[in-house]
């Protein structure tokens, strides 16, 4: 990788932190518009997912980045399909 190519690759990343935010709150969206959709309570989701009512409204809240097998179960749980891409830009 040329020095050039690699400095403008870190500068990239310094935004990721930044760009983490959105995407985490359009994840928490999605759950929280599926799980209503499926009229289930937070409770329920979590029995359904094995972990706890907090766990998943600190998700819903975007107060903590979901971890791809919590986001697994919870794609189960509510019939759904999780798809993760890696694109170019």
């Amino acid at each position: 990788m040329s020095p050039d190519t690699f400095e403008k690759l870190r500068e990239r990343l310094a935004h990721v932190d930044e760009d983490q935010g959105w995407f985490f709150a359009q994840i928490a969206d999605r759950v929280v518009e599926q799980r209503k959709a499926h009229g289930i309570s937070q409770k329920e989701l979590a029995e359904l997912t094995g972990t706890t009512q907090s766990a998943i409204a600190r998700l819903e809240s975007g107060g903590r980045p979901p971890r791809i097998d919590t986001l697994l179960r919870i794609a189960e749980a509510l019939d759904c399909e999780l798809v993760v891409e890696l694109r170019r830009r």
